[in-house]
C-alpha cells in the first residue's frame, strides 16, 4: 500500500514511523513533514490545509489511503472532501469533527446526553462571560470556542486573571475568531488523564490510558501548552475506572453522535479528569492527542494498518488489538520562549546518542544543507520504553542530557506522579 500522511508534527512521525513497519506498506508520503519523518516517509511540500493540492497528489501517486490526524483540517472537512474525490482517508467528517471543533457544541452534547463533565456556561460577549464570572466561585476554567492548538484553556484563580483572559479573548482577539464565543467551567480537582480510542462508528476501542503534562513549567507552573511530555500507562487509570469511562462516558458518546447523524470513524480523544466523584469528562479531540500517541504507538503490537482499515470497513468488532505492558516516557524539547514568542533556526546536536529502548519524535525540526535545525515551539520528543515507569523516566532524561540547541528546555518532572493525588 501507498499512504498518505498530512501534517508534520510529532504525531505525524510517530504515525509514519508505524507504518513504515508495516508490511503492507510499500511507501509512506508525509505533507509537509519535518526532518523526522524524512527518515521513514517522503515529504511532500504541501500545507495540510491545502486540500485541492493534497487531493491531486494522492491521486498522482496511486495513493491507497489517507490519514490526517490534525484538527484543522479535520475541522474544516478534509475527509469529506477526499471521499467526494473517490479516495480513501481515515478521520471523522466535518460534522463529526465539530466535537472538537466548537467547545460550546461538545458541552452541550455532553450535557443532552448525560455524560459527567463540569458544570459550564457559554458565552458570546465580554459583558456576559464577566457578569457569570462575577457570581461564580473561583477557581475558573476559560476556554475559547474554536481551535487554539491547544493554548485556549487558561485557569483563571481569581476576578482580576479572569478579567484579563476574557479581555485577550473578546477585546484583543488574541485568539481570532477561535474566541468569538467561550465556555466557562467550574474548576474540577484530580488527576488528568488521556484516553484515545479507535473507532469504526459504531464499535469503540480504547487505548492505554496517558498522562500529559500540558504546562510549560515544572510542577504544572506557567501557561499551558500543546503538550511538554506524556507518560503511559496513567497509574491512576485502573480497571474499575477505565469501566465506568465506557459506561458513562464512552460508549454514551459514541451513540449519541449516531444519533446526531455524526457517525465518527477515526480516532476519538478523550481529555478525563479522575475526581473523587469518579471520572469527568474535560473535553474531546476529533484526532489522536499529541504527544500522546509518540507514546502510545511504540507500545502497538497489532499492525496500525489492519486496525485502520478495520475502522474504515466497519469492521472492529472482529479486530483484535495487542499491547506490550511496558511503560512509556515521553519528555518534550522545547524552544526556549514557547508557547510564546520564540526563535528557531538552530542546529540539534546528539540527536543519534540515544539509549537501546529510546526513539525520537520530531515534532519542530528541519533539514538544512546537512544539519537538523529547529523550526517550531516544541522541537522534539525523547520517547523511551522500559518495564517500568522509573526506568522509562530515567532512559528518557538520560539521553536527553545529550542532545542540545541554543534556547532548548524541557520539564524535569514528566512521569513523576507524586502530587498526583485523587482527593
Amino acid at each position: 500500500m501507498r499512504i498518505l500522511v498530512i501534517g508534520g508534527g510529532g504525531r505525524e512521525h510517530a504515525i509514519c514511523w508505524a507504518l513504515a513497519k508495516s508490511k503492507r506498506v510499500t511507501r509512506v508520503y508525509c505533507a509537509p513533514g519535518n526532518a523526522g519523518t524524512a527518515q521513514v516517509a517522503q515529504n511532500v511540500d504541501i500545507g495540510s490545509t491545502d486540500t485541492a493540492e493534497l487531493i491531486a497528489f494522492a491521486k498522482n501517486v496511486g495513493a491507497d489511503m489517507t490519514i490526517c490526524p490534525m484538527e484543522e483540517p479535520l475541522v474544516a472537512g478534509i475527509v469529506d472532501d477526499f471521499t467526494a474525490a473517490g479516495l480513501l482517508i481515515f478521520g471523522p467528517t466535518k460534522a463529526a469533527a465539530e466535537i472538537e471543533g466548537s467547545k460550546v457544541y461538545s458541552k452541550d452534547f455532553m450535557r443532552r446526553y448525560n455524560i459527567p463533565t463540569a458544570e459550564y456556561g457559554a458565552f458570546d460577549s465580554f459583558r456576559s462571560a464577566m457578569a457569570h464570572c462575577a457570581a461564580a466561585k473561583f477557581p475558573l476554567v476559560v476556554k475559547v470556542d474554536g481551535l487554539a492548538a491547544g493554548k485556549g484553556v487558561i485557569i483563571c484563580q481569581n476576578m482580576e486573571a479572569a478579567e484579563k483572559a476574557l479581555l485577550d479573548i473578546f477585546e484583543n482577539k488574541k485568539f481570532g475568531a477561535a474566541g468569538d464565543s467561550v465556555v466557562i467551567e467550574e474548576y474540577l480537582d484530580g488527576v488528568e488523564c488521556s484516553v484515545l480510542a479507535f473507532c469504526d462508528g459504531k464499535t469503540l476501542v480504547p487505548m492505554p490510558g496517558a498522562k500529559d503534562h500540558k504546562a510549560a513549567y515544572d510542577k504544572d507552573m506557567g501557561p499551558n501548552t500543546g503538550g511538554m511530555g506524556v507518560v503511559t500507562p496513567n497509574p491512576y487509570y485502573n480497571e474499575e475506572t477505565s469501566k465506568e469511562c465506557m459506561e458513562k462516558i464512552f460508549l454514551p458518546t459514541m451513540e449519541g453522535l449516531r444519533k446526531d447523524g455524526r457517525e465518527f470513524v477515526g480516532v476519538l480523544f478523550f481529555g478525563l479528569m479522575l475526581t473523587a466523584e469518579g471520572p469527568k469528562l474535560l473535553e474531546y479531540n476529533c484526532r489522536p492527542g499529541d504527544p500522546e500517541i509518540q507514546a502510545l504507538l511504540p507500545l502497538l503490537e497489532t499492525d496500525l494498518v489492519n486496525i485502520i482499515l478495520a475502522c474504515l470497513d466497519r469492521n472492529l468488532d472482529n479486530m483484535e488489538i495487542i499491547w506490550k505492558n511496558n511503560a512509556i516516557c515521553c519528555v518534550m524539547a522545547a524552544s526556549e520562549g514557547y508557547p510564546g514568542e520564540y526563535s528557531t533556526g538552530y542546529p540539534i546536536w546528539g540527536l543519534d546518542d540515544i539509549g537501546k529502548d529510546v526513539l525520537i519524535f520530531h515534532s519542530g525540526t528541519k533539514k538544512v544543507e546537512d544539519k537538523i535545525v529547529t523550526a517550531g515551539g516544541r522541537v522534539f520528543c525523547v520517547t523511551a520504553s522500559a518495564d517500568n515507569l522509573e526506568a522509562a523516566r530515567a532512559a528518557a532524561y538520560d539521553s536527553l542530557k545529550n542532545m542540545h540547541f541554543s534556547g532548548m528546555r524541557y520539564r524535569a518532572d514528566i512521569g513523576d506522579l507524586g502530587a498526583a493525588v485523587i482527593n
